[in-house]
This record gives C-alpha cells, sequence and structure tokens, in this order.
C-alpha cells in the first residue's frame, strides 16, 4: 500500500513538469527598494502638506553623506531659504567623514531657522520627504522648533 501511495506522488509531481512545461510552477513577490517605498510615501505625504506663501512647506532631503532642508512656497513653485551640508559654509564646520551627525542635523535646523525668519517666515509645514521622524530628521525639526519657527 505504501509503494502504490509513493508512485502516485512521483507521478502527480512529474506530471507538472513535462516537455509542454519545462518548469514548475513558483510564486514570486514583488519586490520592491527602500527607496521605491520612501518615494511612495513622500508622494502619500505631498498630497497631505502643501506649502503655501504664509505657510510654506519645509522639506527635508537625507542621503548617506548629505542633508538637504528647503523651504518651499508651492503656489509660486519657489524655494524661499535652504540649507545644505554641501554648502561651503557649513561643510567646513563641521568635519565628519562618515556622514551627517545628530550634531550637524541640529546646525541644519538651526540655520534654515534663522534664515526664515530673517525672511518674515515664522510658521511652516513639515514635510519629512518619506523618512521616519526618528534621528537626524528629528533632530533639524526640533532644533528648527527651538529657533523660532511654528510647525
Amino acid at each position: 500500500m505504501l509503494a502504490s501511495s509513493l508512485s502516485f506522488l512521483h507521478s502527480c509531481a512529474f506530471s507538472r513538469i513535462s516537455p509542454s512545461n519545462p518548469k514548475p510552477f513558483v510564486v514570486e513577490a514583488n519586490t520592491r527598494t527602500r527607496r521605491e517605498d520612501r518615494t511612495a510615501r513622500h508622494t502619500r505625504i505631498r498630497k497631505k502638506v502643501e506649502g503655501t506663501s504664509q505657510r510654506p512647506r519645509l522639506s527635508v532631503f537625507r542621503s548617506n553623506k548629505h542633508l538637504s532642508v528647503q523651504v518651499i512656497d508651492d503656489t509660486t513653485m519657489h524655494t524661499i531659504a535652504s540649507a545644505s551640508t554641501m554648502q561651503k559654509a557649513i561643510a567646513q564646520e563641521f568635519n565628519y567623514t562618515a556622514g551627517p551627525t545628530l550634531e550637524v542635523a541640529k546646525r541644519i535646523g538651526e540655520i534654515i531657522a534663522k534664515s526664515c525668519l530673517e525672511k518674515g517666515i515664522t510658521k511652516v509645514a513639515f514635510d519629512r520627504g518619506g523618512y521616519p521622524y526618528h534621528g537626524r530628521v528629528q533632530a533639524i525639526a526640533e532644533a528648527a522648533r527651538e529657533h523660532g519657527l511654528d510647525f
């Protein structure tokens, strides 16, 4: 009885693989990269967060090597203020090799807040860019709040 049941399973297993159907049935999941996931999150956020001239959008971009923050008026499509670790003054102030740290992020938040206050902007809508509100993104936001910006 055991031999007959095994032969039945053997014949079923090989009946799927035939000259007309050479590959067995395989289910594969759609793979998405972390960048694609972040872009999808950013798109969802952008549907809700819009910058106006009274309350522009403070947009954060983070990479492994740099941080970039822009204050954007979406109605006119203009960048009002920006700060980045690629700017010469900030790059010379900090000497880091492994990427921007929390101290660098706090300094970027301070610089963007001072730049906005000089231009008469006190309220902004925070756009975290699809990144988690944690670490460097959180440090930028908290430093900007401490130096006078209202979110």
